[in-house]
């Protein structure tokens, strides 16, 4: 069923039409972005689970989510060495996740879940990175792995707001991280400050930054008529093309 709702939106933004959803848009964006670099043209109807697409090139979009969904076996890999030292411990997390049969499903379909999950754990393993950076703050390391959080971050937020938990996750860190810098006396009052910005900037600004301009790429994309138009007031519609009020004059 949810191939069915999210691939419709895929279409919607290949065929540039105006629609509106309760999650946020980077998911199904991304999704028509994969589907129109593989030479999906959008036609497909979507009506109802299970019809077959026929002639329509709808891997690409599968493909896609596929791709997303197996990053998380290396994510897992990567995050349990880094918190363990263990390759044992590793391995085992690596080869709980390819053998799992929910983590598969997801994967194979055109979801929002794969995105999402990809960010999550993104988000986790730039976390864990960049904590192992700490006995060398404001390295390029350091900064890449900082960056890398927000920008993961402003991802899991930009799929669906369920990334609210992995944001409060690296936010109880962060603070762990600034309150244990506090106490550190060696440590002056202006290299705190420099930690504290540093950590605004990357993990409240940037990430912010790239929420907004998700949704600007979203408004700025989708410019005519569609399913979503009554949810918007009468000025917004005066600017998609093929509504009945386009281009007429609205008072304020």
């Amino acid at each position: 069923w949810d191939e069915t709702h999210f691939g419709k939106m895929g279409s919607y933004y290949i065929n540039r039409t105006f629609f509106f959803d309760v999650h946020p848009p980077l998911g199904k964006m991304l999704i028509g972005l994969a589907g129109y670099l593989s030479g999906y043209d959008g036609t497909f109807p979507f009506q109802k689970p299970g019809d077959r697409y026929e002639q329509h090139n709808y891997m690409g979009m599968r493909g896609f989510c596929a791709f997303l969904g197996s990053c998380l076996v290396p994510f897992a890999y990567l995050t349990v060495l880094e918190l363990s030292n263990s390759l044992p411990a590793a391995l085992l997390t690596a080869f709980i996740l390819i053998f799992d049969t929910g983590c598969i499903t997801l994967s194979q379909y055109i979801l929002l879940d794969p995105i999402l999950m990809f960010f999550l754990m993104g988000a986790v393993l730039s976390m864990v990175k960049c904590n192992s950076c700490a006995d060398r703050p404001f390295s390029a390391s350091w900064w890449f792995w900082l960056s890398l959080t927000g920008v993961n971050l402003a991802g899991a937020m930009g799929v669906k707001f369920v990334g609210l938990f992995v944001v409060l996750l690296v936010g109880l860190n962060t603070v762990y991280e600034l309150w244990d810098l506090l106490g550190n006396l060696s440590l002056s009052l202006v290299m705190f400050g420099k930690h504290l910005l540093a950590r605004v900037l990357c993990l409240i600004l940037l990430p912010l930054a790239l929420y907004v301009a998700v949704f600007a790429v979203h408004f700025a994309v989708l410019n005519k008529s569609g399913p979503g138009d009554g949810f918007f007031s009468s000025a917004f519609q005066s600017q998609l093309i093929g509504n009945n009020l386009h281009n007429v004059s609205i008072p304020e």
